[in-house]
């Protein structure tokens, strides 16, 4: 094996360790979701994150990969590499996919396929509890194209965006912004949650489990290393082994981020919120998604304590703005990638983007205001796109077949109206043996029952 072969063995392997990570955050997503949501959606939460990795997965296989990555397109959308064969999966740094010039385009497609449904999972966030299930599979197929444009126009050498110089490396406008935006159409077009507001004033809906929202933070904590440092797509882009020092810089942003949640949450609301200091973690991580090649490690820092004070003051925001966001992506994906976007049209260093050969300095550099134009640009670009595109389809499906479940479903819960079945059985139905029962080593109790449910035939719960 030739020493080309053998470096183009180590890059595929790495992103595909990468791309394992990023998929893992799908069960990030999942326990996030489920704990800062009620107990009689959880199995609809789970249910949900398992459903759109499979919707993703087949569409960007037939249509998206190509729309944003094929050789031949034009600075809007890609040309080529539709329902790709197996020479075309196989070759490297070949059409239809050249772009890939140190993984196979198999490698190529399994990382950014695992990205897209990141970018999905955000959506369905800021509308969760009050859903239907088609929708997912239906908005899902649609939203994997919004953002295969977009991922084209900035992640391309065909694209728009990139030509400019648009330095975005992993994704704060490409995935994380991307996400809150058709979050945020959704969320408008639903209204809030039965209960929410009352005279508009809102109302708290704590999660159920917050040990389940800790738990998906530190996996999505954890999947990040695949996130940001696998973006290098092989295992010398910036230089060799360079893919640690974005690493470094995550990890760095990310407890930071953490920090700076806490010291918010402290002085705003007076408590050291676990769910605002969680959530802070994600918006720091969100924020350094785009800087992480770019900056030094001290600006890393930076961005990432000021992302966790945003997602504090945002998550207030949003709400005060009658907006109802169960798990505050708004805040945590929507304004810290903005943060993030922006923040590399000031902290940039110079020799780095020269080094990625992406972009310019920026402004505390010496740079002048050039980077942060184009970042701002992109910004208003994607956001204007995607947020408009996502409000009219959603706004057809409303207007044709509707999209929130109906009142007296939502209250009895989605898990079983869409889902025939309970997260947790034991609290709603009698389980013989289960929760409460004779049988469990407790007196018998009948378990709370839902309204719209009929009585168990029997009045013992055993």
């Amino acid at each position: 094996m030739s020493t080309k072969e053998l470096a183009f063995a180590a890059s595929t392997i790495w992103v595909v360790l990468a791309a394992i990570l990023v998929l893992f955050m799908q069960a990030g997503f999942a326990f996030l979701e489920a704990g800062l949501t009620r107990m009689k959606n959880v199995g609809h939460i789970a249910a949900k994150n398992v459903l759109i990795l499979g919707v993703v997965s087949i569409v960007y296989y037939l249509v998206g990969f190509g729309m944003a990555f094929g050789d031949g397109g034009n600075g809007l959308v890609g040309g080529s590499g539709f329902a790709p064969s197996v020479d075309e999966l196989l070759a490297i740094g070949a059409e239809p996919f050249s772009w890939f010039s140190s993984i196979p385009g198999a490698a190529g497609y399994l990382f950014e396929v695992a990205f897209a449904a990141v970018s999905l999972a955000i959506v369905w966030g800021a509308m969760a509890e009050r859903t239907r299930l088609w929708v997912y599979v239906a908005f899902g197929i649609v939203f994997t194209l919004i953002y295969s444009f977009v991922s084209h126009w900035i992640w391309s050498p065909d694209g728009w965006l990139f030509s400019k110089g648009m330095q975005d490396f992993a994704g704060s406008t490409v995935v994380h912004y991307q996400g809150a935006l058709a979050g945020l159409a959704g969320a408008l077009l639903l209204g809030p949650r039965i209960g929410k507001f009352v005279d508009g004033k809102p109302q708290p809906i704590p999660g159920h489990n917050m040990a389940y929202t800790t738990l998906g933070v530190i996996i999505l904590w954890f999947g990040w290393f695949g996130f940001n440092p696998g973006s290098t797509l092989s295992v010398d882009f910036g230089g060799v082994g360079f893919f640690a020092y974005v690493a470094m810089n995550t990890n760095l942003a990310a407890a930071a981020g953490v920090l700076g949640a806490v010291t918010a949450s402290w002085i705003v609301i007076k408590k050291p919120d676990l769910s605002m200091m969680l959530n802070g973690a994600i918006a720091a991580l969100v924020a350094i998604t785009a800087a992480c090649a770019f900056v030094a490690p001290w600006a890393a820092i930076l961005i990432g304590f000021v992302a966790g004070v945003i997602v504090v003051a945002g998550s207030l925001l949003v709400e005060r703005a009658g907006i109802d966001d169960p798990v505050g992506a708004l805040a945590a994906h929507g304004m810290a990638g903005v943060w993030g976007t922006l923040s590399l049209g000031f902290l940039t260093v110079p020799e780095l983007a020269e080094r990625l050969d992406t972009g310019k300095g920026g402004l505390l550099y010496g740079g002048g205001v050039h980077q942060l134009g184009v970042q701002l640009l992109g910004l208003v670009a994607v956001g204007a796109f995607t947020f408009t595109a996502s409000f009219l389809v959603l706004g057809l499906m409303k207007v044709t077949v509707g999209i929130r479940a109906e009142p007296h479903v939502e209250n009895m819960g989605l898990d079983v109206s869409e889902h025939g079945m309970w997260g947790y059985p034991e609290f709603y139905i009698p389980v013989p043996g289960g929760y409460g029962t004779e049988h469990h080593g407790t007196h018998a109790v009948t378990p709370p029952r839902p309204a719209h449910q009929p009585a168990p035939a029997t009045a013992s719960a055993g």
